[in-house]
């Protein structure tokens, strides 16, 4: 299969391309519906892309993958597995976008901190006001013998 491009995003403004000698398949025997077939086709794909080695990505992308993604991780490799289809071709084009999915998401930069607004003056005594008023509706209330 060719290189596996990732569409651009945040933190990829230009999109990213993944060389094929970066990419590594497996194949096993996938459950589920297949009849026959499932027993004798080896249609799960388990793809595989090392984080770690890979030339693609520069340093910074490198570190906020390791650090995102680090409970998905083998050592330096990130691994997909796709069995939802009967077709091995499926399975490969699905473990594929999967993995462009994960990397798309996984390089957008974080969000930008929140910064606290300032109340208005008049927010703060219009919040003032109501709890005196409603101080007094309470106090009002109250058994005037005790």
């Amino acid at each position: 299969m060719p290189d596996l491009r990732v569409p651009p995003g945040p933190g990829i403004p230009h999109g990213l391309i993944l060389p094929e000698r970066e990419l590594s398949e497996r194949f096993a025997r996938a459950s589920g519906p297949g009849g026959q077939g499932v027993n004798t086709t080896d249609s799960r794909v388990q793809l595989s892309f090392d984080i770690g080695a890979s030339t693609a990505l520069t340093p910074e992308q490198r570190d906020r993958l390791f650090a995102r993604l680090s409970s998905r991780l083998a050592g330096t490799t990130v691994t997909i597995d796709a069995a939802e289809y009967r077709s091995q071709r499926r399975n490969r084009l699905a473990a594929r976008e999967r993995l462009a999915d994960l990397l798309r998401t996984h390089l957008a930069p974080p969000p930008p901190a929140r910064r606290p607004r300032r109340r208005s003056r008049a927010t703060i005594e219009r919040r003032l006001a109501d709890k005196r008023r409603r101080s007094e509706i309470k106090e009002s209330r109250r058994n005037p013998g005790l």
